[in-house]
C-alpha cells in the first residue's frame, strides 16, 4: 500500500493543476445540488419490527383517513389572570380559531373543538385545540404552516397567551456561532502547530472543501433518500474533524521530509506513502464503525451513519490527492521560519528533547503509577454511567424561548405532564366475536392501571379496529410512563387470549420507548461487530495481538467515562447551565450505541498514528522502551494538536438549539479528551512499557496468514534505497519513520 500511495502522492503533486480542477468541479456540482435542493428534510423515523410500528401500519391499512403518522399541532390557550377560557369573549375567540383552522388548509385532517372534546383544564384557565394533518410535518406546505402560525394573533391581541406545540412547526436545528468558534480554535491550533499560516490554511481549507462536497451532496439527496435534518449536521461534525486531522498528518510528514533534505515532489510522495497509509487505515476504522450502525435496523440511524461515513471517505480521498496537490502550489511557504530553525535544531546531536520525549521517558520510569492514575481517574468519572436512563427528548427539552416549549409547559401546568405524551392504544378486533366488548374491556383494564384519562374507543368504518387515547400521569420521557406502556401491553396478552382481539400501543411516546429498547438490544451485537472487525484491521496494521486488544479495552474505558460525564450533565444537571441544558431528563437512547460507533473510529485514529511510529522504530532495531520514546518524539505534538482540533470542532455543536445535537457534540468532545489525553497519551505507553517485547508478539501461523499491508513503508523504503540515485541514504530510513 505504501508503494502505491507513494506513487499517488508524486503523481498528484506533479499534476496538481489537473487534480485541483477535478476537486473544484466536484465542489461546484455539490454546490449546485445544495442550492437547488428542497429545504424540507425528514424528521420522521420508522422502527421495523416493533409493536408501535405495527400499530401505525395497521391503522394505515384499516383507517387510512386517520393519518396516524401525519403531523400534529396543539394550539394552547391560557386566559389572562382573573379570567377563564370559558368566558363568553374568550370562548368565541377560540371557537372562531377552530373554524379558521378547518378552512385554512386542504391538508388538515381534523380539528378538535376544546369545548366539545373537554380539552379545558379544571380551573378553566387553559384549553387546547388538537389539529391532525393528512401528511407528515415535512410535507406540510408553507401555506398550511402560515395558517397555523397566524391563528393565534387575534387571540393574543385580546389578552390570551397562545402557544403552538406538536411537530407541525418543526424547524431545522441551528448550531449558532459556537460552530464558527470551534473552527476558529482549530485554525489557531494549526498555526501554533505549524508556525506557518500557509500550512495551517491549507489543512483547514482542504477539510472545508471536503465537508462542503459531502454536505452539499447529502443536502441534494435529502429529499430523494428521506434524510433527517440532523444527518447533514452529523456529517459536518465528523467530516470537519477528521478532515482537518488527516490533512494535519500529511502536511506534518511532508514538512518533516523537506526538513530532511528531500526534494518537494519526493517529500510529497513519501508523506502520502507513509502518513497516508495511516490515514487510510484510520479512515477505514471510522467508516466501519459508522456503516456498522446499519445493523441496528433503524432507517434513520442507518442513513446518519452512511452519510457520515461518506463524509469521512471524502476526507480520506482529499488527504491523499488534494492535499499533496495543494502542497505543490504552496512551495517553500509551507515551512515557516520557526519550523526551519526547529528542523536544524533536531538535526544536531545535542538537540533538546521535546515535550513528547520527556513525557514518554517519565511514563517509562513510572508505568504502574501512570496506569493506575489513568484507569482510576476514568473509572471515577464513569461512575454516573451506572445510573443511565435512556429515552428520546420531547418538547420539554426545547429552549424555553420556543413556542413548542412554552406550549409544553402550559399543558403541563393546566392538565398535567401526561397530556404532552398521549398514548394511542389500537384494538385489532378482526378476529374477535364481539369487537365492541373487547374494546370496552381494554378501556376498563387501562383505567385500572392508573392513568389521568382514557378516551372511549372509536371504531373505524368497518368496525374491526378501535383506537383508545390514554393520558398518562407523568411526562412522556419518564420511567412511570414507560411502565404504563408495559402494563397495557401485558394486559393485552390476557385480553387476546380471552377475546381474540389484539392490543397494540403506539403514539410518539410508545415509539420512543420501543426505539430505546431496540437500541439497548442492538448495543452488544453492534459492539462485537465493530470492535471485532476493527481488531482484525489493527492486527494487519500492527502485526500484534496484544496491541489491538489494548486499543479496544482502552477505547471502552474512555467511552464509559464519557457516558458518565454525559449522565452527570444532561441527566443529573451538574454544570447544566454552562452547557445550556434547560431541562434534565433521560439520555437520548441512541447515544451509547452512537458513541461506540463514532468514538471508536476516532480513537483508532490516534492509536494508528501514534503506535505505528513505535512499531516502525521497534522493527528497525530499537528496544521497546526506545521505540515508545521515538513514537512520542515524532507523533505526540501532532496527535495532541489533532485531538484539540477535534474537541474544538465538536464543542462548537454544544451551542445547537436541538438537545440531540447538543448532547452529541458534548459527548464526542469529552470522549476525545479522555481517549486522546488519558488513554492514548498515558495508559497506552504505560501498558506497552510493562509488556515490553510481548506487546509485539504475533503467532507465526497468524503472521503467515495475515497479508502484509506495509503501513510503515518497509517495502517502500527498501525499494527507494535500492534504486540508483536514491535519496534514501544512511539517514533516509530513520527520517522516513517520522509522522
Amino acid at each position: 500500500m505504501a508503494t502505491f500511495l507513494y506513487k499517488l502522492g508524486r503523481l498528484t503533486f506533479r499534476r496538481r493543476r489537473f487534480v485541483a480542477l477535478i476537486w473544484v468541479a466536484l465542489l461546484a456540482v455539490a454546490g449546485v445540488g445544495f442550492a437547488t435542493a428542497s429545504t424540507d428534510t425528514s424528521n420522521s423515523f420508522s422502527i421495523p419490527g416493533t409493536e408501535a410500528q405495527r400499530a401505525f401500519d395497521l391503522l394505515e391499512e384499516r383507517n387510512p383517513g386517520m393519518s396516524a403518522d401525519g403531523a400534529t399541532a396543539r394550539i394552547v390557550f391560557k386566559a389572562p389572570n382573573g379570567e377563564k377560557v370559558t368566558d363568553p369573549a374568550n370562548q368565541r375567540e377560540i371557537t372562531g380559531i377552530v373554524k379558521e383552522l378547518e378552512s385554512g388548509s386542504e391538508q388538515v385532517a381534523s380539528v378538535a373543538d376544546p369545548f366539545q372534546r373537554k380539552a379545558v383544564s379544571q380551573d378553566g384557565s387553559t384549553a387546547y385545540i388538537s389539529v391532525s394533518y393528512e401528511v407528515s410535518s415535512m410535507e406540510l406546505t408553507e401555506k398550511t404552516k402560515g395558517a397555523l402560525e397566524e391563528v393565534g394573533k387575534d387571540a393574543r391581541n385580546s389578552g390570551m397567551k397562545v402557544e403552538i406545540g406538536g411537530d407541525a412547526l418543526q424547524v431545522m436545528p441551528h448550531t449558532g456561532t459556537a460552530e464558527v468558534i470551534g473552527v476558529a480554535i482549530a485554525a489557531v491550533v494549526l498555526v501554533i502547530t505549524f508556525g506557518s499560516l500557509v500550512a495551517a490554511g491549507l489543512s483547514l481549507l482542504s477539510a472545508i472543501v471536503g465537508v462542503a462536497i459531502g454536505v452539499g451532496t447529502i443536502t441534494a439527496l435529502a429529499d430523494v433518500l428521506d434524510l433527517g435534518s440532523t444527518t447533514a449536521i452529523l456529517a459536518t461534525m465528523i467530516g470537519l474533524a477528521v478532515g482537518i486531522d488527516y490533512a494535519l498528518f500529511i502536511v506534518s510528514r511532508y514538512r518533516a521530509e523537506l526538513a530532511a533534505g528531500r526534494e518537494h515532489e519526493e517529500a510529497a510522495g513519501r508523506a502520502v506513502g507513509t502518513a497516508g497509509s495511516a490515514v487510510v487505515f484510520a479512515g477505514l476504522t471510522v467508516v466501519i464503525a459508522l456503516v456498522g450502525l446499519s445493523v441496528v435496523n433503524i432507517p434513520m440511524l442507518t442513513k446518519m451513519g452512511l452519510a457520515a461515513a461518506g463524509a469521512v471517505a471524502v476526507a480520506v480521498l482529499i488527504a491523499l490527492t488534494l492535499v499533496p496537490a495543494a502542497l505543490g502550489f504552496a512551495g517553500k511557504r509551507i515551512m515557516g521560519r520557526r519550523a526551519r530553525r526547529s528542523a536544524e535544531a533536531e538535526s544536531r546531536p545535542a538537540a533538546k528533547p521535546n515535550m513528547g520525549t520527556r513525557w514518554a521517558r517519565f511514563v517509562l520510569r513510572k508505568p504502574v503509577w501512570v496506569l493506575l492514575v489513568g484507569v482510576l481517574g476514568l473509572g471515577v468519572i464513569a461512575v454516573p454511567a451506572a445510573s443511565l436512563e435512556m429515552g428520546l427528548p420531547d418538547d420539554g427539552a426545547q429552549p424555553r424561548s420556543t413556542t413548542q416549549r412554552q406550549a409544553y409547559d402550559m399543558l403541563s401546568d393546566g392538565f398535567g405532564p401526561g397530556f404532552n405524551g398521549p398514548l394511542m392504544v389500537v384494538v385489532d378486533a378482526k378476529n374477535s366475536s364481539d369487537g365492541k366488548a373487547a374494546a370496552d374491556r381494554v378501556a376498563e383494564e387501562i383505567e385500572s392501571i392508573g392513568v389521568s384519562a382514557v378516551v372511549p374507543p372509536v371504531f373505524n368504518k368497518a368496525g374491526d379496529t378501535a383506537t383508545i387515547t390514554v393520558i398518562p400521569k407523568d411526562r412522556p420521557s419518564s420511567r412511570a410512563t414507560e411502565e404504563v406502556v408495559h402494563a397495557i401491553r401485558d394486559a393485552g396478552q390476557d385480553i387476546k387470549a380471552d377475546t381474540g382481539a389484539e392490543v397494540l400501543v403506539t403514539g410518539a411516546t410508545a415509539m420512543n420507548i420501543d426505539f430505546s429498547q431496540k437500541m439497548n438490544d442492538a448495543l452488544l451485537p453492534y459492539l462485537a461487530l465493530v470492535v471485532g472487525l476493527a481488531f482484525l484491521l489493527l492486527m494487519l496494521v500492527f502485526r500484534s495481538v496484544l496491541v489491538p486488544l489494548k486499543a479496544a479495552l482502552g477505547f471502552l474505558l474512555s467511552v464509559v467515562a464519557a457516558l458518565g460525564a454525559v449522565v452527570a450533565v444532561f441527566q443529573w444537571g451538574w454544570l447544566g447551565s454552562i452547557f445550556g441544558v434547560e431541562q434534565t431528563g433521560p439520555i437520548m437512547s441512541m447515544m451509547p450505541i452512537f458513541m461506540v460507533g463514532v468514538v471508536f473510529g476516532l480513537a483508532m485514529d490516534y492509536e494508528v498514528f501514534l503506535v505505528t511510529r513505535m512499531r516502525e522504530a521497534y522493527v528497525h532495531g530499537e528496544t521497546p522502551g526506545q521505540a515508545i520514546v521515538t513514537g512520542f518524539q515524532h507523533g505526540a505534538r501532532v496527535v495532541t494538536a489533532a485531538a484539540v482540533i477535534m474537541m474544538a470542532v465538536f464543542s462548537g455543536f454544544i451551542g445547537s438549539s436541538e438537545q440531540m445535537v447538543k448532547m452529541i457534540g458534548f459527548s464526542l468532545a469529552v470522549a476525545v479528551l479522555f481517549d486522546a489525553f488519558v488513554v492514548r497519551m498515558a495508559i497506552v505507553p504505560a501498558v506497552l512499557a510493562l509488556l515490553g517485547k510481548k506487546a509485539w508478539w504475533l503467532p507465526r501461523w497468524l503472521d503467515r496468514a495475515l497479508p502484509n499491508v506495509d503501513v510503515e513503508g518497509e517495502k517502500l523504503q527498501k525499494q527507494l534505497t535500492e534504486e540508483p540515485g536514491s535519496e534514501g541514504g544512511d539517514g533516509g530510513e530513520r527520517e522516513l519513520a517520522r509522522v
